[in-house]
């Protein structure tokens, strides 16, 4: 059988038509059913927010991937063909490899995909879809992606700038656990810094916001976490460790002129854009003022380490396709070579059959030929297997092993 993989993913395709093809797995038992009564043998729909694509096997693959597309526009529409790519062969398998190892991921590396990949498997599984081939190589690819996970740790490497400012102060200040952190803004660069802040577990986090509401409920979330209004921001800088500020406001919200005098060390980052903090503040004593800038270069560090890291990925994935493709002209073989050996067999239990109605062997004798008649069998088919094991070229060995049903009536 053949494979192909058919789909779209975040670099062909707008979140819109995204969705309409984001399966749920009533949905993905519904398409199943459709194509493995047309000309799919073996399916696996991987779905995610960023990629769906179909896994089929087939030993007519060209018409099984016209099923598939015909399938998706009627999903799609006709302008399905603009979003959709499809890899056949030795492509499709890498595909596969390198989506399970986070090389297809909007970010490289990224975690999530594996078990995405594992569970669209195991689904496939549960509902008969997946058979010897799809198994085998959805298992190749899983295991491969463990493997670079474990061995390399792309994702040890974050771009986040977030998160990466969360360690960036915990590297600064030796520790985040006995600190007191007032959070500026309630957005999305606030959730994200507050969900990291979390596991570090420090002494308290104060979440200011203009709505207090939404300082509110952000506060819900959060263990030791306590809402304040916005208008009590700079008497708690006297209290605080650490100021953590990213509102979406159009003007500074820490001034210098307003600072109140410390007297213990402050540490601000900024991670607002436009910026919060006036840039004056930094002359302060006891006050040290990050930004944006000072977080960007270890970001871009680390994204050019995730792309060395993907080039030493590439090389594992490499090799698991390179043993896949082998495996899998090995199965296309199978069935004339196990027919050959059933000759052998066949003729072999014929001519015993003949000779011991004709002789009166004794036991020894009797194991004598039987031996050596397998043997000369056995060494009649040996170069011809040989050689069709030995061929790379796919019309080549097709038209051999025509010809070996042929020359041995198999």
């Amino acid at each position: 059988m053949d494979i192909a993989v058919i789909g779209l993913s975040h670099v062909t395709a707008p979140v819109e038509v995204r969705e309409k093809v984001s399966f749920t797995d009533s949905k993905k038992m519904e398409i199943i059913d459709i194509l493995l009564e047309k000309s799919s043998k073996e399916l696996v729909i991987v779905s995610t927010c960023n990629r769906s694509e179909l896994y089929i096997a087939a030993k007519n693959i060209e018409n099984a991937i016209e099923d598939v597309h015909e399938l998706l526009n009627t999903i799609l529409g006709q302008e399905a063909k603009s979003y959709l790519y499809i890899e056949t062969g030795e492509e499709a398998i890498k595909h596969l490899f390198d989506v399970a190892a986070g090389l297809k991921s909007i970010v490289i590396g990224e975690d999530q995909i594996l078990g995405q990949v594992k569970d669209a498997h195991a689904f496939a599984m549960e509902i008969g879809a997946s058979g010897k081939v799809l198994n085998k190589l959805f298992r190749e690819a899983i295991t491969c992606g463990k493997l670079i996970r474990s061995e390399l740790k792309i994702s040890e490497y974050p771009l986040s700038i977030s998160y990466i400012g969360i360690k960036f102060l915990k590297e600064r200040l030796g520790t985040l656990a006995d600190k007191k952190i007032l959070v500026l803004g309630a957005g999305k660069m606030s959730k994200l810094s507050l969900k990291y802040l979390a596991l570090e577990e420090p002494e308290v986090i104060y979440i200011a916001n203009r709505t207090f509401c939404k300082a509110s409920d952000l506060a819900d979330e959060i263990d030791k976490a306590i809402p304040v209004g916005f208008d009590k921001r700079y008497e708690l800088l006297q209290e605080v460790d650490v100021v953590i500020t990213s509102t979406a406001s159009p003007h500074l919200v820490l001034l210098k002129e307003q600072m109140p005098h410390l007297n213990k060390p402050l540490t601000i980052l900024d991670i607002a854009m436009p910026r919060d903090v006036e840039s004056q503040v930094a002359t302060l004593e006891d006050v040290s003022l990050y930004d944006v800038d000072d977080l960007q270069d270890i970001s871009d560090k680390n994204s050019a380490k995730r792309e060395e890291l993907a080039e030493e990925a590439a090389k594992i994935t490499r090799s698991y396709v390179e043993e896949f493709i082998t495996w899998l002209k090995m199965t296309k073989i199978d069935p004339t070579i196990q027919s050959l050996n059933e000759k052998c067999q066949e003729i072999h239990r014929d001519s015993m059959h003949y000779i011991e109605n004709k002789l009166d062997l004794t036991s020894r004798e009797h194991k004598i030929i039987d031996k050596m008649m397998m043997a000369s069998l056995k060494r009649l088919i040996r170069e011809p297997v040989k050689a069709l094991k030995e061929m790379d070229d796919t019309t080549k060995q097709e038209a051999y092993m025509s010809m070996l049903q042929e020359l041995f009536d198999l």
